[in-house]
Parts: structure tokens; C-alpha cells; sequence
């Protein structure tokens, strides 16, 4: 049963539930409609990878110290994902725009030619998933809520 008492490994899938969930509210807040199919996907603010990576850092730190090797890895760790979510996965996104917008004008494209001397243009195109990657604003506040709910948690668990 020592998986129950892995404080890490909890705070990290604390994070990720809580950053997962508050992407609802947020959302709404800037959009005034609820999305509830954000608390399973990815990318959006704040992110859940980065709250999870620097809770799991956080807690590590909390259990064995700053000193530890195993606070470095999780630290590298940390950082490794964060500039991922903002590198690679966000440039993945941009992409994605971008192809989304070439199959929208191909379908275009190819209606018009069907169709050149009666019809007007439609558009058909399925959407590639685009929100991927994080903005630099996300992840810092991805980070920022592990960092924050791994010590109130840590300080509520010591107080019982």
C-alpha cells in the first residue's frame, strides 16, 4: 500500500486533474460558453502537463530535499516537458492551422471546379486537431498551479 502514501505521485495527478478542470471556468470566462470536452483534451490555459511535471518536482523536493538526485531529474524533467508544450507540440498546432486552411481552400477549390459555371463556394473541411502546444503564458501558469496546489497540499496533509 505504499502507492497510497506516494505523496509525488499524488500531487502530480492532482495537478493535472485540477489544471484540467479549471480550463472549464476559464474558458468561460473568456468565451461566456461552457467546453466541457477541454477537461480531456489537450493544449488551452492553464497546462496540465506543466502543473503535473512541477508538482511532481515540487513534492520530491518536499519529500527528499533540493539536494537529491532524484529532485534533479525531476527537475530536468520538469523543464524538458515545459519547453516541449511551448517548442515542439505548439509549433505542431501552428502547423495544423495552417493545414486546415489549405484543405479548406482545396475543398473549395474543388467545388468550384465541379461546379464552375452554376455554383457559388462551400466550404467542407475537417478540422485538424489545433490546439495542441502552449502558449508561453500557459505554461508558466501550468507550472505555477503545480508549484501552489503541491504545497497547499503538502501542508494540509501534514496538519492531519
Amino acid at each position: 500500500m505504499e502507492l497510497f502514501s506516494n505523496f509525488p505521485l499524488w500531487a502530480a495527478l492532482a495537478a493535472i486533474g485540477f489544471a484540467q478542470f479549471v480550463k472549464v471556468p476559464i474558458q468561460f470566462i473568456a468565451t461566456r460558453r461552457i467546453d466541457w470536452s477541454l477537461l480531456t483534451s489537450t493544449g488551452g490555459m492553464p497546462s496540465s502537463h506543466s502543473a503535473a511535471v512541477t508538482a511532481l518536482a515540487t513534492a520530491v523536493a518536499l519529500e527528499v530535499g533540493l539536494a537529491s538526485p532524484i529532485f534533479s531529474v525531476a527537475a530536468v524533467f520538469a523543464i524538458i516537458v515545459m519547453f516541449d508544450a511551448t517548442g515542439v507540440r505548439r509549433h505542431a498546432g501552428e502547423q495544423a492551422t495552417v493545414l486546415n486552411k489549405l484543405v479548406g481552400d482545396f475543398n473549395r477549390f474543388v467545388e468550384e471546379t465541379k461546379k464552375w459555371p452554376q455554383m457559388n463556394e462551400q466550404e467542407k473541411a475537417k478540422d485538424l486537431k489545433e490546439l495542441l502546444g502552449h502558449k508561453p503564458i500557459e505554461v508558466f501558469f501550468g507550472g505555477l498551479t503545480g508549484i501552489l496546489l503541491t504545497l497547499a497540499l503538502h501542508y494540509f496533509t501534514e496538519i492531519w
